[in-house]
């Protein structure tokens, strides 16, 4: 696993890690409950796995309730309607999120993980290129990262959405649409990807390295996070404390998520060894890369106003 560790994020996470201590010791007033969206894959399952978070609330009586999802786009949705606080989606989510309310903030980012997507075809496919997507059938997962990923490949090969033909599925849908040969092509994220290459070998057309970041980023309901910033640093704390064990902790951790999963061990140490590792604050260079994505998205009129994504970044009181 490869994780890029730099002196900002260690003093980014020992600040965290601060903030979180020092929430844990005022008691709440009355108990509170941290209602958490997870897929089944993973920083925030991983999380759960370890039960740091539980038995940090336990110091302050507050608990969690965790509810799963099958992509970013349905979190943030249950998100936007007051469901859930707090998730973790890619980079694309939280711009259709903004464009629908001002509900959902940014809290933290992780790293970048260039390999961690990609848009491929069969093995077999007489497609070689992005530009060779014209008029071809492409699976993804609307408002999901691989639209932003697919956005960015087919402008960098100088195609549109309108010059493909997108089929809008979730990925436990879009899997047998492509293996039956439904679909022309797939943009698809870890560990679905994974499991795709062990099974067939599918040819890559691009990862998302040198066209797009995919970064992930934990975000929580605006009320939430004003009115709770202590459980907001106390969640990033343990974040980044159960991130720290995942580094150390490799074999375990793909164990636990290959038997969660039922996917074969071999796929899922694949997927997470190109995970990437730490929540750190949302720096200008992170929004502005966003702020692209937001404004990519609007000249495609994939969203239906201009956003400023640092109006949706949260500025702890």
């Amino acid at each position: 696993m490869q994780v890029a560790i730099t002196r900002r994020t260690v003093v980014s996470m020992a600040a965290l890690t601060v903030a979180g201590i020092a929430g844990r010791r005022a008691r709440a007033a009355s108990p509170r409950t941290i209602r958490i969206g997870y897929q089944r894959y993973g920083t925030l399952i991983i999380l759960k796995h370890t039960g740091y978070l539980e038995a940090e609330l336990a110091h302050t009586g507050d608990k969690v309730a965790w509810s799963e999802f099958p992509a970013g786009p349905q979190m943030l949705q249950a998100m936007g309607a007051g469901a859930i606080d707090f998730g973790i989606t890619g980079d694309a989510p939280p711009i259709f999120a903004q464009a629908a309310s001002n509900r959902v903030v940014y809290v933290a980012a992780e790293p970048v993980a260039p390999f961690g997507e990609a848009i491929i075809v069969p093995k077999t496919s007489t497609i070689r290129d992005i530009a060779g997507l014209k008029g071809k059938t492409v699976g993804l997962n609307r408002a999901s990262n691989v639209h932003w990923l697919l956005l960015a490949a087919l402008s960098k090969a100088g195609l549109t959405m309108a010059d493909i033909q997108p089929v809008f599925l979730i990925p436990g849908a879009a899997r047998p649409a492509f293996d039956s040969g439904r679909l022309d092509a797939w943009a698809i994220w870890d560990p679905y990807l994974s499991s795709v290459q062990a099974a067939s070998d599918p040819r890559i057309l691009t990862s998302a390295g040198g066209v797009v970041g995919n970064r992930q980023f934990f975000l929580a309901d605006r009320q939430f996070a004003t009115r709770s910033p202590d459980l907001v640093h106390l969640l990033l704390a343990q974040i980044n404390r159960s991130d720290s064990w995942t580094q150390a902790h490799k074999d375990q951790v793909s164990q636990y998520l290959a038997t969660d999963t039922g996917l074969p061990l071999a796929v899922v140490a694949k997927a997470v060894d190109r995970l990437t590792f730490g929540a750190s604050p949302m720096t200008p260079d992170v929004v502005a890369e966003q702020q692209r994505i937001a404004d990519a998205f609007f000249a495609q009129h994939l969203i239906p106003t201009h956003l400023t994504v640092q109006d949706a970044v949260w500025v702890p009181g």
